[in-house]
């Protein structure tokens, strides 16, 4: 049996933890996630094994555990190392951003009410990309339900009681009306199926780019030959995946929204005068995104 992983990170001064654990509690349902004051806990599955990971945050610092059940490969703390980094948004160049832009007539105000803010990714890619799924076009709250009832389908639980979220093979062998029945559409279920399958055999090997980023143009092709996987649903996964901040995020409607207040337009943004404000603002687009979703609602995707 391998052993648990703990691992101590400091944080950057005026570290947003609570931007962390919003993300994760936007399922007040609490199955697959714990969220305190300063704490979170989530189930998941580590090397295919149900884990239970903890993360409570103190000034300039993030305490982490990981509890696994049953056996697992040797090693892999440097792997926990890098989750968990990617997860706190820790290899995200935000001071560049924020320097680049604090003066800018429309974006420095927004970057002054919300200073130091990253992007919460989630624990794997592949949970990314199906909740990325999930959600292609209904509401959070709908979404939020959709992802629960694939949870309890997979009913996949660690020892303390939380439920952990599926991964590749678990989806891949669901029968395509244990999907239906929790909610999904035709189209959904059978991507959500088409991508796990595609995990499973390494074809899509989510997990070894999540290690060794090959760049998002590649990550991006290949996600875009699968059948229901448009540019949204892409540059969504990429960003809450591997955080990489450039993923155009115009056919967001949230965005789009933020985008109106923000230049003060009478009329709706549409997405292709969305797509040319955000082109400039290369490589942080995605980044923008998430600074137009804070400044409206903590309950955006």
């Amino acid at each position: 049996m391998a052993p648990d992983h703990s691992l101590t990170l400091p944080l950057p001064a005026a570290f947003r933890s609570g931007d962390i654990l919003a993300f994760h509690r936007r399922d007040t349902h609490e199955i697959a996630e714990r969220v305190g004051a300063s704490i979170l806990e989530k189930g998941m599955l580590w090397h295919g094994a149900p884990a239970c990971l903890s993360v409570r945050f103190s000034p300039g610092l993030a305490q982490a555990h990981l509890a696994v059940d049953g056996e697992t490969p040797d090693g892999g703390s440097q792997d926990f190392a890098a989750m968990l980094r990617r997860m706190l948004g820790l290899t995200q160049d935000i001071e560049a951003f924020e320097k680049r832009y604090a003066d800018h007539p429309r974006l420095g105000d927004l970057i002054a009410r919300q200073p130091g803010l990253r992007v919460p990714v989630a624990a794997s890619p592949f949970e990314a990309l199906t909740w990325a799924i999930t959600g292609q076009q209904i509401s959070v709250g709908a979404a939020v339900s959709l992802r629960r009832k694939l949870i309890l389908a997979a009913n996949l639980r660690h020892s303390d009681g939380l439920l952990c979220h599926p991964g590749a093979r678990q989806i891949a062998a669901m029968p395509e009306q244990t999907l239906r029945q929790a909610g999904f559409s035709t189209a959904k279920a059978r991507t959500l199926q088409t991508i796990s399958r595609l995990v499973a055999d390494g074809e899509l090997p989510l997990d070894a780019w999540a290690r060794d980023f090959p760049g998002a143009n590649i990550v991006r092709e290949r996600l875009l030959a699968v059948r229901g996987i448009g540019p949204w649903t892409a540059n969504y996964a990429l960003l809450r995946g591997f955080g990489w901040l450039d993923g155009s995020l115009h056919g967001d409607a949230a965005v789009r929204r933020g985008l109106q207040i923000l230049l003060g337009t009478p009329g709706k943004v549409d997405e292709k005068t969305a797509e040319a404000w955000l082109a400039s603002f290369s490589p942080w687009r995605a980044l923008i995104g998430a600074h137009l979703w804070a400044a409206q609602s903590s309950a955006a995707y």
